[in-house]
């Protein structure tokens, strides 16, 4: 396969996660809808730290904002946050087994909530509610199948 062809495979698992993230769904499922775009940024830049980082996370984030409708720039700052720290922090959360990285990625996923609320708070008065905590629970319970999918792909198309 082409080297832009394997590149080009990343970018069409995060149009896959942009899909699935505004994808309907009945409001109950909503809720705790794992945050799939950053699950699969959070994967790249543990793979492939040179390739994924804070610029691609910063786009993507913004793009998920103009999709879901949020204030411009909260899901990329939020994403670039806790991109910026997988992609420092690469090499020790590859070493973890995947039952280690799925709790380690909860707690990164539980400051992604965190810095959504806390900008949405400060720029559009919105108040916590334990039910934004339910895409961190969701989000670790997905992380090992999605791992395991993408590792998959990615060395069966060589990706580096």
């Amino acid at each position: 396969m082409r080297k832009a062809g394997r590149i080009g495979f990343i970018y069409l698992s995060l149009f896959v996660a942009l899909i699935l993230t505004v994808m309907p769904m009945p409001q109950l499922v909503k809720l705790a809808r794992p945050d799939w775009v950053l699950l699969v940024l959070m994967y790249w830049a543990m793979a492939l730290p040179q390739r994924i980082s804070v610029g691609t996370a910063f786009f993507s984030g913004f793009i998920v904002d103009v999709l879901v409708g949020t204030v411009l720039g909260v899901n990329a700052l939020a994403f670039s946050v806790v991109i910026f720290i997988v992609a420092q922090h690469h090499l020790k959360i590859r070493n973890f087994s995947v039952v280690q990285q799925s709790l380690l990625l909860g707690l990164l996923l539980a400051l992604y909530q965190l810095l959504l609320f806390w900008l949405s708070h400060f720029l559009t008065g919105v108040y916590f509610m334990p039910q934004y905590l339910w895409p961190v629970v969701t989000g670790m319970l997905v992380w090992p199948w999605l791992f395991w999918l993408l590792r998959r792909y990615r060395r069966q198309l060589k990706i580096q």
